[in-house]
């Protein structure tokens, strides 16, 4: 049964997303402080975390941000704000998704689901010899899903290994957004593409010497993004 940690200071909201989830089998725990939610993220093993923005005690970039740092499993950030600045930020401390309330349950609950079957398949795979990539002083090794820039390893969330491993292994091919946020985040109808977007600037910042000429993914205008070989 997978584990998922809920930190909410709105009892009542979460409650109600508690009784949806469990009644699709996972085990939730809720946590309404925000200092307390990021130490039980920290010493507890939890399969995903569904975080509310706003907090008592340290906010839900914060407990992001040091839950990335130490973790590698799914956050899904919760805001009753609709500026893109506040997901924009979301998903450059390394948060998977962002959703804004209000929300169905039965959304969440299909997002959960998603990116924790997602999370399994990736961490499942058992390879005897890594699968690795490399392409101009990039190394992309897809086992031990660790990347390197010229010997220098580099810190990737799951979503930019994935984004990034993906178009490495289709080079020369140009993607839209919509093809990219489907194959990557296995939900065609949930979400915001502009996703995409910010992934791929997270990554260039980490692999790009220069992200205004970028010599590994290109942006092809009006179209999408493509692996230059």
């Amino acid at each position: 049964m997978s584990r998922v940690l809920i930190v909410e200071d709105e009892l009542a909201i979460a409650e109600l997303e508690k009784d949806y989830l469990e009644l699709s089998s996972f085990e939730v725990e809720i946590e309404t402080d925000g200092e307390k939610g990021l130490k039980l993220g920290l010493t507890e093993d939890f399969d995903m975390v569904i975080l509310d923005i706003m907090l008592p005690g340290i906010d839900g970039f914060e407990i992001c941000k040091q839950l990335r740092e130490k973790k590698d499993i799914p956050i899904l950030m919760v805001s009753a704000k609709k500026e893109d600045i506040d997901k924009i930020r979301g998903l450059g401390l390394g948060a998977d998704d962002y959703i804004t309330k209000p929300f169905s349950p039965s959304e969440l609950v299909a997002r959960v689901k998603a990116h924790l079957e997602r999370y399994r398949r990736l961490v499942s795979s058992n390879c005897q010899e890594n699968d690795v990539v490399e392409i101009r002083g990039l190394k992309i090794d897809k086992t031990a899903r660790r990347v390197y820039l010229n010997g220098e390893e580099k810190a990737f969330t799951t979503k930019e290994f994935d984004l990034l491993t993906f178009l490495a292994s289709h080079p020369n091919r140009v993607f839209t957004k919509e093809e990219l946020f489907n194959k990557i985040w296995d939900m065609e109808s949930l979400g915001d593409i502009a996703t995409v977007t910010v992934h791929i600037k997270k990554i260039r910042e980490k692999i790009e010497l220069n992200t205004a000429k970028p010599q590994y993914i290109e942006t092809i205008w009006g179209v999408g993004y493509r692996f230059k070989m």
